[in-house]
């Protein structure tokens, strides 16, 4: 698996580096800045890229935004964004660009170095990445321009699981009910939202968020 690291820390990137080629991946290149990113994307194309949120000049969110304009560039080119903050106007932009294999994941909620490298081969190979917190902040964001208001409480639990990207069967079993239950919340939650519904667990976790990041 090919990576591309953006991080303006140095000690950072450099353990991000050591820690992924121990685990069998290979560091295309290790950059410290949003033009790096793209440039890095566009002549290497690799396999994903992990990317900071806040980089040089201004430490705001200049690796969100190269990392969408990395993808418009080499549409589909895999990112998982690892930070401390949750910017809900570029994560929102980045995660329901439509096009999937995205990731954000917050660093101090990174308990363990196989789940986070887990997580990477996951973006890798197309799939969708979402630490719980930054689901919690996009709904709550949403929330206050009440599009969600006609959901009940298991639904909005249901849309949570969903947005974190997690299988009807591992819905059901973190909620302790039945996969016919499951498959009635998700299908309440879509008639709700006005969303038609999907078998493929990556085009609804990027409807449900487009649908959020508009209302």
């Amino acid at each position: 698996m090919r990576v591309v690291i953006a991080e303006d820390s140095v000690l950072l990137r450099e353990g991000l580096r050591r820690l992924l080629t121990e685990a069998g991946c290979e560091v295309v290149a290790a950059v410290g800045d949003g033009p790096g990113l793209v440039d890095a994307v566009a002549a290497h194309r690799p396999d994903v890229s992990v990317v900071d949120v806040r980089m040089p000049p201004s430490h705001r969110d200049e690796g969100l935004r190269a990392a969408i304009s990395a993808r418009e560039k080499v549409p589909g080119s895999p990112v998982l964004v690892l930070s401390q903050y949750v910017e809900k106007q570029y994560a929102g932009e980045l995660l329901a660009d439509g096009v999937g294999a995205v990731g954000y994941l917050l660093k101090d909620r990174v308990a363990d170095v196989r789940e986070f490298v887990e997580a990477v081969r996951r973006v890798a190979a197309g799939g969708t990445v979402m630490d719980p917190e930054v689901v919690a902040q996009l709904l709550a964001s949403s929330r206050r321009n009440d599009p969600l208001t006609s959901l009940t409480p298991r639904e909005r639990e249901v849309l949570g699981l969903m947005a974190e990207g997690r299988s009807n069967t591992a819905i059901a079993a973190a909620l302790v009910v039945s996969g016919g239950a499951v498959e009635k919340h998700i299908s309440n939650v879509f008639t709700k939202l006005g969303l038609e519904s999907s078998g493929n667990d990556h085009r609804r976790v990027l409807a449900v968020l487009a649908y959020l990041r508009r209302s």
